[in-house]
């Protein structure tokens, strides 16, 4: 590197002949990372470049070894082959005003002599220089050797500039961390879709395979980025270290560490640790995953405790913090969950990476106060090394976990974590294989006995110990979920209020500039001009003009020789007038607000009548489609796909919603273009373009047992179809026809030409679908590229089996999950509800002898109402549990059916009180139902004071008596004046009865446990009662619910 003065002395060889091959230079990036280099150098010059005046940098020869050097680093930086250094002189000078002065060494030149030239260069700017260089790093080669040595003779000052390059390196600009991310995501890939499923496949088919040859396989697998479908050139690609994995009780959580040749051991209570790197265009990136198979108490926990420490210290990596937050963060949380496990934490909660796997100076310990900034990038790493367990077996004896991620610290936002893909959470890396029926100990059978007496019966152990993982995780989902919404709610993110906003007023309608305008007509009655949109009256010899929209309604009465119309006004305060600019314009002026006329022309009434209905429907529908069209969000143009992208095209769809129109609906092609789709038909004004910025969810839905084969979408923001405002669209194929029989019989199985009608419907429907698939496949590459990163744009398919069937309308419909929605896509109107949008499911009238169950499903906006999926079989009931829990949703089950405004409104209006009460546990029934003898209050955790009681019915005896199991406070007056005038002379069997029902109404022990539930259920009060008859199957009392 040329001294910082600017040198004007000696002259340049030229460059060796040949060209520079493959190798260019982005002339703009590289002025850009010198002027950054220089400026860096002249204000940190003392602090972290030794004062230095020239800066030498010496690179060692290439080697097949991975390692990483700071002068290496630094050629990576810049442009590190003379030939084609000479594109970047002009840049240089113009950037810095530095002079770029290139030495060739031929094989015959005498190497003294080009660094005696260096170094007399270096001596005309000073008399005793100080160089900068990188003290750590040994001279390779006889260059190297020969420079060092020549330097050591002559008179100058050497410092160490390795904290300069450090700091240097430490903040990324677009460029790195589009290739940071581009090597974090070939990481996660690698890890997700080859090693879990490389060693899944291992322990289901207990095969032996050795850590080693695991290790040779996934470098491959980073070495092939095309297999697993991540397009990156593999040219570009690199590992940063060999693979690691460990298991059988020997553990090194060392990037350093190797993967030995003894085989996987994953037998009950192991552990299997794997950790692996990939680098793209020289940068770096890291993941560390733990998976436990059949995991005791002790790993379960340690576990739990890595994972929390290891969020916090992602979490703390936020700009303005200082490195050592990180540590700090992770080991409070290790010391307040888990103090014993503190001495076996890791030192470091990781270090920079970058180019260097690991960046001096960026690392993250207790006692490094280096601030952060937006642009480091950091791998997190945290582990316990070598905790103890008493298991007998010394490959499980000892065990290590281990966590790493790759993420970025951003601007005003959280840590962004590149390798996110590829889950660390309790569900998805524990395992359990050990199904068989081994006896326990004693005491832990004595336990499980009494924890399931109530579901013994139906439960065998694999599920109860199903039952309780559930039970425990969704614990945990209850503490998140309690803690995510109050913090919400403090922060005023829970959007309140009606939702419409307020009504806008129709703009000024206007017939007639002048009078001169109106239409001359010789007859004096009711004129339509349909051209102006007006009516025009006789009044008092004159004819007056209404704008049709004024108009409320109009009928006509025929006698035998005579006809009466009634045209009825729009005044202003009337209900459902609507708002009328006029009226703010002229509040004091009078209006019409009937007018009768009597007419002999009986056919002409009847024409004007019906002319005007006609007019004003016309009116109203574009008004109303003028008023859709104000509220709608400005679109992107839809850019064409030219010369170098053909349109990715699919014929012959249908759309919902329909465009408007009578007559049979045209079909018409989709395509794919440069930043959307369009949709159009053989006519001109059937067109629709979705942008993809606009997706929300895309959805492919094959025809399986369904009648057609579909792609929908759900956007951002509405859009219009024909004059209908939708924010669901759906293109779709009918895959067979429905045909009707003319004989009415049925034909026969066997019948020849039944059976070939079947195959060419299945041939039809596999033809269809694979239309349909290759054109998501096309649309999945498109979507592939940089510009569409950012969306996270992907057609989710519903999976079948985790469907169940329920009435979410009208009908009932088979309802499927997808990995980011639940869908019903099928019936109209479409069902879309987005999971990340929704704050808790409760799963109501469940138990108590039902056939089915009702789903309530509230969001995360309390200012929506809670969306109901009604009348799910009970048989589907354990399903939706476990597709719940591994959605990490939180769900709570009632016997009965909650009104859910009044509890919403209740928590808006007052949320600390809400927040006071333990959140969303007031719906923990299960926790009430554990102590029966609780008091009353302990029972109802929080339940609004104000909520109203949904009540039906249960059976139709009940139905058709048509009285509410709720009696009004009035009720409850006119009782007690009963009771008043009752109490003047009662029997002893009436008092015997009184006793008795004061007896249960306090709670007495010689209650049942259904009566206690029942008094729980009507203390509650918030919900529809179930069918209670007694024994004799007498109906039920009128409950009173307070």
């Amino acid at each position: 590197m040329a001294p910082m003065a600017d040198p004007r002395n000696g002259s340049t060889k030229p460059p060796a002949s040949g060209s520079a091959g493959a190798y260019t230079i982005d002339v703009g990036n590289f002025s850009n990372r010198l002027k950054v280099f220089y400026t860096h150098w002249r204000e940190h010059k003392p602090d972290l470049w030794g004062a230095s005046d020239s800066i030498a940098i010496a690179t060692p020869p290439p080697s097949d070894d991975i390692r990483y050097l700071k002068s290496s680093t630094l050629h990576i930086w810049f442009p590190k082959k003379a030939a084609v250094l000479e594109s970047v002189k002009r840049s240089a000078k113009d950037a810095v005003d530095a002079d770029i002065i290139i030495h060739v060494k031929q094989k015959s030149d005498d190497v003294s002599a080009l660094i005696d030239g260096l170094l007399n260069a270096i001596h005309s700017e000073s008399e005793k220089p100080i160089i900068g260089r990188i003290q750590r790093e040994e001279p390779e080669g006889k260059l190297m050797e020969s420079w060092l040595e020549k330097l050591g003779g002559s008179n100058v000052q050497l410092s160490d500039i390795t904290a300069g390059f450090s700091e240097l390196f430490a903040i990324k600009d677009a460029s790195e961390l589009n290739c940071v991310r581009k090597a974090a995501y070939l990481t996660s890939t690698v890890m997700k879709n080859f090693v879990v499923p490389k060693l899944e496949q291992t322990i289901d088919e207990e095969k032996k395979v050795s850590h080693s040859v695991l290790m040779e396989e996934t470098e491959k697998a980073i070495h092939d980025p095309v297999k697993l479908k991540v397009k990156l050139k593999s040219e570009n690609v690199d590992i940063c270290y060999p693979p690691i994995l460990q298991s059988g009780g020997k553990f090194d959580l060392r990037p350093s560490a190797s993967s030995n040749d003894d085989n996987l051991y994953y037998e009950s209570a192991s552990v299997i640790l794997c950790a692996l790197g990939a680098r793209y265009g020289s940068y770096c990136s890291n993941i560390a995953r733990t998976f436990l198979i059949d995991a005791h108490a002790k790993q379960s926990k340690a576990y739990e405790v890595l994972l929390k420490a290891h969020t916090a210290a992602i979490n703390a990596l936020k700009p303005g913090n200082r490195l050592s937050s990180a540590y700090k963060a992770a080991v409070t949380v290790v010391e307040n969950e888990a103090p014993e496990l503190l001495p076996n934490l890791s030192k470091t909660a990781g270090t920079g990476i970058g180019l260097e796997f690991r960046e001096s100076g960026l690392t993250l310990n207790a006692r490094n106060d280096h601030m952060l900034n937006p642009g480091m990038v950091f791998n997190v790493s945290l582990g316990f090394q070598n905790l103890q367990s008493q298991t007998n077996n010394p490959k499980t004896e000892t065990f290590s976990l281990l966590l790493a991620d790759t993420i970025i610290v951003v601007s005003e936002k959280p840590p962004e974590i590149l390798t996110s893909i590829c889950s660390k959470a309790v569900k998805d890396i524990a395992y359990s294989f050990n199904e068989d029926d081994e006896e326990q100990p004693k005491m832990e059978s004595e336990t499980t006995i009494a924890e399931s007496v109530l579901s013994k019966a139906s439960l065998n152990k694999h599920d109860i110990s199903k039952e309780e993982l559930r039970r425990q995780h969704q614990a945990e989902l209850a503490r998140q979920k309690n803690e995510e919404t109050a913090r919400r709610l403090a922060g005023g993110g829970s959007v309140a209020g009606n939702a419409r906003g307020p009504m806008k007023t129709s703009s000024e309608m206007m017939t007639y500039k002048n009078v001169s305008d109106l239409p001359y007509f010789k007859e004096f009655m009711i004129q339509v001009d349909q051209k102006n949109e007006a009516v025009l009256i006789p009044i008092f010899d004159s004819i007056v003009p209404f704008h049709v929209s004024t108009i409320k309604s109009v009928t006509s009465n025929q006698d035998n020789r005579t006809s009466t119309v009634r045209i009825i006004f729009n005044v202003p305060g009337t209900p459902f007038a609507p708002h009328d600019a006029n009226t703010l314009k002229h509040q004091g002026a009078i209006f019409l607000k009937e007018a009768n006329f009597r007419s002999k022309d009986t056919r002409h009434s009847s024409e004007v009548v019906q002319l005007i209905k006609t007019l004003r429907r016309q009116v109203a529908s574009r008004e109303s489609e003028r008023a859709e069209r104000a509220t709608l969000v400005t679109q992107e143009k839809l850019q064409l796909a030219g010369n170098r992208m053909k349109p990715i095209r699919l014929l012959d769809l249908s759309i919902r919603p329909a465009f408007p129109g009578r007559g049979r609906k045209l079909t018409g092609a989709l395509e794919a273009h440069n930043n959307g789709f369009r949709y159009s038909t053989s006519k001109i004004d059937e067109r629709v373009d979705i942008m993809y910025g606009n997706i929300k969810h895309a959805f492919f839905q094959p025809a399986e047992r369904e009648m057609i084969t579909l792609l929908h979408f759900r956007l951002h923001n509405h859009i219009m179809v024909g004059n209908k405002k939708t924010l669901d669209i759906q293109f779709y194929v009918e895959v067979m026809d429905v045909v009707q029989t003319l004989g009415g019989g049925r034909r026969s199985a066997l019948d020849p030409d039944e059976i070939e009608e079947e195959q060419r419907e299945r041939d039809r429907k596999n033809k269809i679908n694979l239309e349909f698939q290759n054109f998501v496949n096309k649309v999945h590459d498109h979507w592939g590229q940089q510009q569409f990163r950012d969306l996270d744009l992907e057609f989710d398919q519903p999976l079948r089996e985790l469907g169940f069937h329920g009435v979410p309308h009208k009908a009932s419909s088979f309802i499927v999950p997808s990995s980011s929605c639940l869908v019903e896509l099928i019936e109209t109107p479409p069902l879309v509800i987005t999971l990340s949008e929704i704050e808790i499911v409760n799963l109501e009238r469940v138990g108590l002898g039902q056939k089915s169950f009702d789903m309530a499903i509230v969001f995360k906006d309390f200012s929506k109402d809670v969306f109901r999926i009604d009348s799910i079989p009970s048989s589907s009931l354990d399903g939706v549990k476990e597709w719940l829990d591994t959605t990490d949703i939180k769900y709570y089950k009632s016997r009965l059916n909650l009104n859910w405004r009044p509890i919403l409104k209740t928590i808006i209006d007052d949320p600390e009180k809400f927040i006071e009460d333990g959140g969303w546990e007031f719906l923990n029934l299960e926790a009430s139902d554990s102590d029966s003898d609780a008091s009353q209050e302990s029972d109802h955790g929080y339940a609004p004071s104000d909520v109203d009681v949904d009540v039906e019915s249960e059976s139709d005896d009940e139905a058709s008596d048509g009285e509410s199991l709720v009696e009004s406070e009035d009720d409850e007056e006119e009782d007690s004046e009963e009771d008043s005038e009752e109490d003047k002379g009662k029997t002893w069997e009436e008092l015997e009865k009184e006793a008795t029902r004061a007896d249960r109404e306090r709670g007495g022990e010689s209650d049942s446990e259904e009566d206690r539930k029942w008094r729980k259920a009507k203390a509650l009060g918030k919900s529809r009662i179930p069918d209670r008859r007694d024994s004799k199957g007498a109906p039920p009392k009128r409950a009173k619910l307070r």
